[in-house]
């Protein structure tokens, strides 16, 4: 462990009664690693200095993502200032470069959610010291922005910019722009754009993209729509994300016949506009949302057209909207052409099990969910924890255990339901079905847990069962299993 010398600690001091450093900050220097220690120390002895950073360089040791965690760690509270400088030098140095993980360390410990004037008391201290500032400075500072998506501070950090003769990229405006667009400042994030033109800066794909996206979100069509036709002149060609965060504005604000309209004239154009499921998926999405799943059935008919398969999550969405609206024959005609192009019976009837609970058609899911194990088919995890946690509910014990019993591929229900069902079964004295649950139980190393567990171990006392019982409520071990079955 760093432990730096007495003469260090207590420099230019006329007397050892006077150390410039408190008690704390010398265990915080003691308790460091070498690398963080040599830092620390040098920060506390220049912290005073006009332009600290300078000196930094001095400094031997190794800058990685552990020396500047620990830095951040052991002076974030007592000194936030001369933490937050040296988190922007070490953001400068060649050999190092800032994740986006060390990002979200130093947001959250140098509390700049609570206090962003710290990030305004630093660049003041810059100009106070006279200390020469870069835009790779600045952008250190934009990515803290960043990551607490504070589109204000954002802004203001921009502004000092050009105060400071920094000439802010193309990068750094669409960092602010993306955190105006997030906020739903569109007038300021359109004020920005045009900004950038005035200063020879040009907007990239990414800056397009993100203010297509936010004005579409608003519900400021016209305008997003004339970005598309702009962002040729800058050299940039509309892609499958643009259209998409385009088509979801003209379904949510605009008609949904228009976006049918735009979604053909996508599947037309050749190149990076082209339709994927994503695309699609968007739509379906927008028109159930609106209840007009029936309507989106000729989506399925452009996806097959257009040789584009649909997914599992396109394929839930519509059974689910057609079960909503009252159309469960439509949802099987739905299932059963799918099917043919490879997605399962499985997921499917999952899904339409799961639509018709959610809307309350509980009796009608729950005989649906039977006519799967009686057909062979394997409800997947969700939709069988589901339907056997409402019987449960519903104190249907014994129904829970029997649809688990007739077919195993139920038994990937959440753990906790079977507690649920080892307690009910011992209380309306179901013994068999319960010594049968807890060898499923050991079977598949699932711990009984819950306020059940004293219950259900003299239960199964009772009955004769003191392997299981002595067994069932302990942590899973290769040896139990091993021996409750040789029993």
């Amino acid at each position: 462990m760093f432990l730096p010398s007495i003469s260090r600690l207590f420099a230019d001091t006329k007397s050892l009664n006077k150390p410039i450093f408190s008690l704390k900050l010398v265990h915080l220097l003691s308790t460091s690693s070498s690398s963080a220690g040599e830092f620390l120390s040098h920060l506390l002895k220049n912290k005073n200095v006009s332009g600290m950073e300078r000196t930094l360089s001095s400094v031997r040791s190794k800058i990685d993502a552990r020396c500047v965690d620990e830095v951040l760690e052991k002076c974030a509270v007592d000194d936030p200032q001369m933490c937050l400088r040296f988190f922007i030098w070490a953001g400068l140095q060649s050999s190092y470069r800032h994740s986006s993980y060390m990002y979200s360390r130093a947001y959250k410990l140098l509390g700049v959610d609570r206090k962003p004037q710290i990030i305004r008391d630093v660049i003041e201290a810059y100009r106070l010291q006279k200390y020469v500032t870069s835009a790779k400075m600045f952008k250190v500072v934009l990515n803290l922005c960043r990551e607490g998506k504070d589109a204000i501070l954002g802004l203001w950090v921009l502004r000092k910019m050009k105060e400071s003769n920094c000439r802010p990229d193309t990068t750094m405006y669409n960092v602010v722009i993306r955190l105006l667009c997030q906020k739903g400042d569109m007038d300021e994030a359109m004020g920005l754009m045009r900004e950038m033109d005035l200063i020879d800066v040009h907007p990239d794909m990414i800056t397009y993209v993100v203010m297509i996206k936010g004005l579409s979100e608003v519900g400021r069509l016209e305008e997003a729509c004339g970005l598309t036709k702009a962002m040729r002149g800058h050299g940039c060609i509309p892609n499958t994300v643009m259209y998409s965060a385009l088509l979801d504005g003209i379904c949510r604000f605009g008609s949904l016949e228009r976006a049918l309209e735009l979604l053909r004239e996508m599947e037309k154009v050749s190149g990076q506009c082209k339709p994927n499921v994503v695309t699609y998926t968007t739509v379906v999405q927008n028109f159930v949302e609106k209840c007009q799943a029936i309507e989106a059935l000729s989506i399925l008919d452009q996806m097959r057209d257009f040789g584009c398969k649909p997914n599992r999550v396109l394929i839930s969405t519509l059974i689910h909207g057609l079960c909503k609206e009252g159309h469960v024959e439509e949802a099987h005609k739905v299932i059963d052409r799918v099917a043919k192009i490879g997605i399962s019976y499985d997921s499917c009837y999952s899904s339409l099990v799961l639509s018709l609970f959610r809307i309350g058609k509980v009796e009608e899911a729950e005989m649906f969910f039977r006519r799967m194990l009686t057909g062979g088919l394997k409800p997947d995890s969700f939709t069988s924890s589901t339907i056997i946690r409402w019987l449960c509910q519903q104190n249907r014990i014994l129904d829970g255990y029997c649809l688990i019993e007739q077919s195993a591929s139920v038994s990937s229900i959440d753990s906790d339901i079977y507690s649920i069902l080892m307690a009910g079964l011992c209380e309306a004295n179901h013994l068999a079905e319960a010594a049968k649950l807890a060898h499923l139980m050991v079977e598949k190393r699932i711990q009984l847990k819950g306020p059940c567990v004293k219950n259900v171990t003299e239960c199964l006392r009772h009955c004769g069962k003191e392997d299981l019982a002595s067994s069932i409520g302990k942590p899973s071990d290769k040896g139990f299993f091993s021996s409750s079955f040789a029993h």
